[in-house]
């Protein structure tokens, strides 16, 4: 009777151990893609912010002041870093500032509007902008399945015990849309 009372014992805790491991796994898998996902988010942006430079330098051939600037910003822009979902608003918010002032000097410049260069970078910062719609989609997917594993029991217990924690959605707020410029008129 001892030696069953210790095999079901010894089988308990192996249960427990093999879910402790299962669910530490999960747990670092789920991480994982929540990092893949700000990753393809970042290469979007980045690819974003080379066709908005490559706007930006034939703006500078229209307005070379405000072309310059716009250059300067745009390539500071571009050398951040995305790690957090505040990193991809921040980063957000800048593009729509530079956006400002790009359709400033579009309106001021109709030459610019008919230039084939200006056409084309125009439509290839569509297709980015589009690719950072879909990456920010794929990342908030990501962070809702991370958030349910980090929150919902027995599973909770392990997150917190190995430091896991609910990941921050990525949000765009009314003021923001607002702001955005009108890209494809």
């Amino acid at each position: 009777m001892a030696l069953f009372i210790v095999l079901v014992l010894i089988a308990v805790v192996a249960i427990i151990v093999m879910w402790y491991v299962s669910t530490q796994r999960e747990l670092v898998n789920l991480d994982e893609k929540c990092s893949n996902a700000l990753s393809q988010i970042e290469v979007q942006m980045n690819s974003r912010w080379d066709a908005l430079l490559a706007l930006a330098k034939a703006t500078a051939k229209y307005e070379k002041y405000e072309g310059e600037a716009l250059v300067k910003i745009i390539e500071a822009r571009r050398s951040a870093t995305v790690r957090t979902a505040n990193d991809v608003n921040e980063q957000q918010s800048g593009f729509a500032e530079v956006m400002n002032r790009l359709m400033a000097v579009h309106e001021e410049y109709p030459e610019l509007k008919a230039s084939g260069l200006y056409e084309k970078t125009m439509d290839g910062i569509e297709k980015y902008e589009e690719n950072v719609r879909m990456a920010r989609m794929i990342y908030n997917d990501s962070a809702t399945r991370m958030n349910r594993y980090v929150r919902q029991w027995p599973s909770s217990f392990v997150a917190r015990q190995l430091n896991f924690s609910v990941k921050e959605y990525l949000k765009i707020d009314d003021s923001k849309k607002r702001d955005m410029p009108e890209l494809f008129t």
